[in-house]
């Protein structure tokens, strides 16, 4: 059958037989289905052979002290922003948060923490000079607790991205503007439940309406990096924890949400093309992904701190199954998702494979 074309990711072809997977992607049948030619076109993804996995968790240990040597450690995710706290002066509470990227090898339910920082800045002193000073300072404490020094930031609020760049060149690190900062918008949201309506002066409601955010227009993939086809998958969410172990050119694992069922579902898409997959999975690698969604009748990627990349257009009847299984996805996996970038179906390796997460920005 030959390929057709559609609003950016060409439609599926045939699947592979269900009884015979090869490649930790393989395909089996999926609830979201793809019609091409008339022909339904599902795909699924089977898990792979089950490995255990053999990389501990990074834990802090090792010599310490300000004479220690430098190691290096996992990039680091900031927030500096208010908080919903009236200070005594009448002041807005600012915050900043940071906490290093949690290891995706870690095993569930590792007693070790990824590095967390907390500084309270004046509403006053919101500059960044005050950010550099504050940052240096979690630096050293960092080193001085035995864990490893990053070369990359992450922020994901769009209005304090030139503050954060300038107090991160000053310390030679390296900003990426992005979303994709699953620990910490994991941190923000406990602090927010359990921690700040307990401190005096909170804020119980808005004193205003807040401004709708106006959304970005989604832009079509280039046509370089569309591939031959695509097509929807699932997987067993205990099949994401073996991902480590998978032949993959371009990696973009994160760390796994607790209490998941491990027969939990988690949607996701494969895309697929024979001569350019690898470069398709670099490009990739450059968006840092973030999340898939519908809206309206057109899958979405959002990626970097706004960025709206148009993967395909709909049906109606598909628009609705796969915002029902992203919906699902985000009561029962946290909102787990995945893309896959493949040669083939027969394929054994994965030139991309990325673990993302619908949760929300602020």
């Amino acid at each position: 059958m030959s390929p057709i074309r559609a609003d950016g990711l060409p439609a599926v072809e045939g699947p592979q037989a269900a009884d015979d997977p090869v490649g930790p992607v393989a395909a089996v049948g999926s609830s979201l289905r793809h019609e091409s030619g008339g022909a339904d076109a599902a795909a699924a993804v089977a898990g792979p052979s089950a490995a255990a996995l053999s990389a501990t968790a990074a834990s802090p240990g090792g010599s310490t002290g300000p004479d220690s040597p430098l190691i290096a450690g996992p990039d680091w995710e900031l927030d500096y922003y208010s908080r919903p706290i009236l200070e005594p002066d009448g002041k807005k509470r600012w915050e900043l948060l940071i906490c290093a990227t949690p290891d995706p090898q870690q095993s569930l339910g590792e007693p070790t923490e990824p590095f967390r920082w907390l500084r309270v800045c004046p509403a006053a002193s919101v500059n960044s000079i005050w950010l550099k000073e504050a940052i240096e300072s979690a630096l050293v404490e960092a080193h001085l607790k035995g864990y490893g020094q990053p070369r990359r930031i992450r922020c994901w609020r769009a209005s304090m991205r030139t503050m954060v760049q300038r107090a991160a060149e000053g310390l030679g690190l390296e900003l990426v503007p992005s979303r994709r900062c699953y620990g910490l918008v994991e941190w923000l949201q406990q602090r927010q439940e359990q921690v700040y309506p307990q401190e005096p002066g909170y804020l119980v409601g808005p004193l205003a309406p807040p401004p709708l955010a106006i959304r970005p227009v989604s832009v079509p993939l280039p046509e370089a990096v569309r591939g031959d086809r695509w097509g929807w998958a699932t997987l067993p969410f205990a099949a994401l924890a073996e991902a480590s172990d998978w032949e993959i050119g371009f990696a973009g694992l994160i760390h796994l949400p607790h209490e998941v069922d491990a027969a939990a579902p988690v949607p996701g898409i494969r895309l697929f093309s024979r001569s350019r997959a690898l470069a398709i999975a670099g490009w990739l690698a450059g968006l840092e992904p973030v999340r898939l969604e519908i809206d309206g009748g057109q899958l979405i990627l959002e990626a970097g701190l706004e960025d709206r990349w148009l993967l395909a257009s709909l049906s109606a009847e598909e628009a609705t199954a796969a915002a029902a299984a992203f919906a699902a996805a985000r009561d029962s996996t946290s909102g787990m998702q995945f893309i896959a970038v493949q040669s083939g179906d027969g394929a054994e390796r994965l030139d991309g494979f990325w673990l993302l997460r619908d949760l929300p920005d602020g």
